[in-house]
């Protein structure tokens, strides 16, 4: 199945008069096709409608207030998308690579400029973690999560790319080898023989979407904007 939001009142106003619709994907004049990634995988597709016609008891909810609904769900979705315990795990990641790391002799974590980095951005990591504790103890009083899941969004996104940042700057020239190689598992033909530094790459061009997706962190700053501060 797919949902979409499809436009149900061409005469209402542009947020308005869309519905909500469940459609199998079995249904013909559906056509999907890949689209392959920096990095080689293949993570979407485009989806192409061709004369699609949907029972109307596919539709969620009543017509016309699909986005309503939709804005329920991208709440939620962007309150995951801070994903605090990936980047809890890959902070992990980064001060593992930064001990092993010499510079002048000495791990690259302690060296003043790299380690004020790292802790700059763990301090953004522990204060994004408590806005998420305190989004999903507003959760389980009854309250759906509101305009700070655009915070959270924006905040989340940033983090998650400045870690792939600060791991490529970490292990230096070892990052820059696209090693197809070994994200295949074919570790006997791979390029430098770093295997913490391998994926890399691909990992750092995978995640400049993450401030796209769920809605761009330049629309969710207009949403803050207008919903919190009221501009």
């Amino acid at each position: 199945m797919i949902f979409c939001l499809v436009r149900t009142d061409f005469e209402a106003k542009k947020q308005e008069g869309i519905s909500f619709l469940l459609i199998d994907m079995k249904t013909p004049g559906i056509t999907v096709r890949p689209i392959i990634m920096l990095d080689e995988e293949h993570e979407v597709n485009e989806v192409f409608f061709d004369n699609v016609q949907v029972p109307v008891e596919n539709r969620v909810g009543e017509e016309n207030r699909g986005w309503t609904y939709a804005k329920y769900l991208l709440g939620h979705e962007r309150t995951g998308i801070a994903r605090v315990g990936n980047s809890k795990r890959e902070l992990g990641f980064l001060k593992r690579v930064a001990k092993q790391q010499q510079k002048n002799g000495r791990p690259l974590l302690e060296d003043p400029l790299f380690g004020a980095k790292v802790a700059a951005l763990e301090i953004e990591l522990m204060a994004l973690e408590l806005t998420v504790l305190r989004v999903v103890s507003s959760e389980s009083a009854g309250k759906g999560p509101g305009p700070e899941a655009s915070m959270l969004k924006i905040k989340g996104t940033e983090i998650q790319q400045m870690l792939t940042e600060l791991m490529v700057e970490a292990v230096g020239p070892y990052a820059q080898p696209f090693d197809t190689a070994y994200l295949e598992c074919e570790h006997e033909h791979a390029v430098t023989g770093y295997d913490d530094a391998a994926p890399l790459a691909a990992y750092y061009f995978n995640y400049r979407k993450t401030s796209i997706y769920g809605g761009s962190n330049e629309i969710q700053k207009n949403i803050i904007s207008q919903m919190i501060l009221g501009l």
